[in-house]
């Protein structure tokens, strides 16, 4: 069975994230709708371009005449200034016009890279996201956030620029990975944290079975990007509750960093970062236990090879995260689940037990 889910964000900029089996149709009907046939421009990520390439550019072909192509090559390393500047380079050398769209195919770091590439060429020409992962269709492509990242951080560097449209294509799912759909479901433990813990139940079942696309994941990934919209578009700028996205983030962003951009997953590093924010929560008297993620934690436990040991490490890379407010680190905590609140965090000797807690629980 094959059906369509919208979930319309209000922003600025109104827009429509369509979740459906295939796209095929409603990318066409779009683009018929909206854009010139003269040009587009297709960023594709080269492993996603190896195995859906030759679907994905037909399609684009259908409509457009012209087809500027860029391949990305895959991995976090992509998010580099590097990286941005040839994709740059290469569009502004090819005619491109500011009613020329960019079609943005693949995971999170294809889309956080050509978002950032839409929004600084010629100031800012059309962008349509196809995220291809599981993270790319719960998170990344919603909400319009882009960037790339620095050697002092990660997405240090980027715009808010929001897309004309986001076309998830649950059957890309099918070439997927498993370390791809355990990245994603990080993600998705998340919105269960900070909105609905029925995820958690619903979630234990779906990775009881192979990991595929299906129509109950389909449902997951309508939910889960209906509730990342809801937010996103009570806060546009991340002035405010927008930054309940980032529970677990300012733990797992200090861990990509300190072990090496690209060495951990973004959605492993987000699940131990949730797990240490669980943990100081519940330090912090709230009623919330960390054996919630404990129906995960093997699948997490089998792909990470190992954690960075070094606490102090961890904590100065905490300091330079982007929510670091008057040089105080802000966490993201629970006073129970589906409740989210920020707290201003200077308390060292806490940061230090809970990471020694938290690091613990992957080498037991």
């Amino acid at each position: 069975m094959s059906h369509t889910v919208k979930v319309g964000v209000s922003l600025k900029q109104q827009y429509n994230i369509r979740v459906e089996r295939n796209i095929a149709q409603a990318f066409r009907d779009f683009c018929a709708a909206r854009y010139s046939p003269q040009q587009a421009i297709l960023v594709i990520d080269e492993k996603v371009r190896r195995l859906h390439g030759d679907m994905i550019e037909s399609l684009c072909e259908e409509y457009f005449q012209h087809i500027t192509l860029c391949t990305v090559p895959e991995g976090e390393q992509s998010k580099s200034l590097e990286q941005w500047q040839q994709l740059l380079d290469k569009i502004l050398t090819g005619g491109v016009e500011r009613s020329t769209p960019l079609v943005a195919v693949g995971g999170g770091v294809t889309g956080d890279l050509a978002g950032y590439v839409a929004a600084s060429a010629l100031r800012g020409i059309p962008l349509i996201h196809i995220p291809t992962s599981l993270l790319a269709m719960v998170d990344s492509s919603i909400g319009g956030k882009t960037g790339i990242n620095h050697a002092a951080g990660k997405n240090l560097i980027g715009a808010f620029y929001q897309p004309d449209a986001v076309f998830s294509g649950v059957d890309f799912l099918a070439t997927l990975e498993q370390k791809e759909w355990i990245t994603g479901l990080a993600e998705i433990l998340k919105y269960g944290a900070i909105r609905n813990p029925n995820l958690f139940e619903r979630l234990e079942k779906l990775t009881d079975r192979p990991l595929k696309p299906s129509d109950e994941w389909m449902e997951v990934v309508a939910e889960s990007a209906g509730i990342k919209a809801d937010i996103v578009q009570e806060d546009t700028l991340e002035a405010g509750k927008r930054a309940y996205l980032n529970f677990g983030h300012t733990f797992g962003h200090a861990l990509e960093k300190v072990a090496g951009y690209g060495a951990l997953s973004h959605g492993e590093a987000v699940f131990v970062g949730m797990i240490a924010a669980v943990h100081f929560s519940k330090n912090m008297g709230y009623p919330v236990d960390d054996i919630r993620f404990d129906p995960f934690l093997s699948l997490y436990k089998q792909q990470i090879r190992s954690l960075p040991t070094d606490i102090n490490a961890l904590i100065e890379a905490m300091k330079t995260d982007k929510k670091v407010k008057d040089n105080t680190i802000r966490l993201v905590l629970l006073k129970k689940w589906g409740s989210p609140y920020i707290q201003p965090c200077q308390d060292i000797a806490k940061l230090k037990e809970t990471w020694k807690y938290t690091l613990s629980q992957f080498t037991k």
